[in-house]
């Protein structure tokens, strides 16, 4: 396969991607050549256009496996380069947890794109060392890049994760915090009492958020509370949304979750 090594180093970017796409095709029918070939482009990836680099690691799962450690490893502190976002998703996708002190480093980097892709890859090692780290980007400038770190949160799980989620909703320091409030759902029974709380809470912002996290807790006691706030709860939110609508919405959220959880028990 020397002939594709020779192609994706060609000054012609037509040629690189196309041989690349051809490399990407046969490692998805299981062609092993094909899947050495563009292990040893990570594997040296300095040799190559970083655009090879990044295209061939948004597949990693075709042909990636623990030799690949090393390289991604120098990639992910490899700033000149400019391929550690991609870098810190192939380490989460293929489980390498001797990435997870560079994957804190790349917390702050200043693209968001790499700080969002180091919360996503600490979430799937589910590194509990990574949480305070992982918290601090609960006010990071990005939204997309809070988005990922509270969903990384809830990937680690347990109650510390749990302790920084919650008060990052208390805060209610963003007018926008679906992201927190799905988060916080995942935590199920252990956040449950809280929320319930919540829906009785002064600040009509709590008790929208709090009703949309019930919703996606898939908890059937949430039903009644839920019913309650749809029917008589009147408040609105800095942003104008309505405290009834997010209460409805989460019931139609709740009831699907339910039947599916219905759907999976049955025999």
């Amino acid at each position: 396969m020397s002939r594709e090594v020779r192609g994706l180093a060609d000054q012609d970017r037509s040629v690189r991607l196309s041989v690349l796409d051809r490399l990407l095709l046969l490692a998805r029918d299981g062609d092993d050549d094909a899947a050495q070939v563009l292990r040893a482009v990570v594997a040296d990836y300095r040799r190559f256009d970083p655009e090879i680099c990044t295209r061939a690691l948004n597949q990693v799962c075709l042909f990636g496996d623990a030799s690949l450690a090393g390289p991604l490893l120098d990639c992910l502190a490899d700033a000149d380069y400019g391929c550690q976002a991609w870098a810190a998703t192939a380490c989460g996708r293929l489980g390498i947890n001797a990435a997870v002190p560079r994957l804190i480093d790349l917390l702050a980097h200043p693209d968001g794109l790499a700080r969002e892709a180091a919360c996503q890859a600490l979430g799937q090692l589910g590194e509990e060392a990574a949480i305070a780290a992982l918290a601090a980007r609960l006010d990071d400038p990005a939204e997309f890049a809070r988005a990922a770190a509270g969903a990384a949160l809830a990937e680690i799980g347990g109650q510390g994760a749990l302790a920084f989620l919650w008060r990052a909703f208390e805060s209610r320091s963003y007018p926008r915090m679906g992201y927190v409030a799905a988060a916080l759902a995942q935590f199920g029974p252990l956040v449950f009492d809280r929320l319930a709380l919540a829906t009785r809470h002064e600040d009509p912002e709590m008790r929208f958020w709090a009703a949309r996290a019930l919703g996606s807790t898939g908890d059937p006691r949430a039903a009644t509370i839920l019913t309650r706030l749809a029917a008589e709860d009147d408040g609105v939110t800095r942003t104008g949304a309505h405290v009834q609508t997010a209460a409805r919405t989460a019931l139609k959220t709740l009831r699907r979750r339910t039947s599916s959880d219905e759907e999976i028990r049955q025999p």
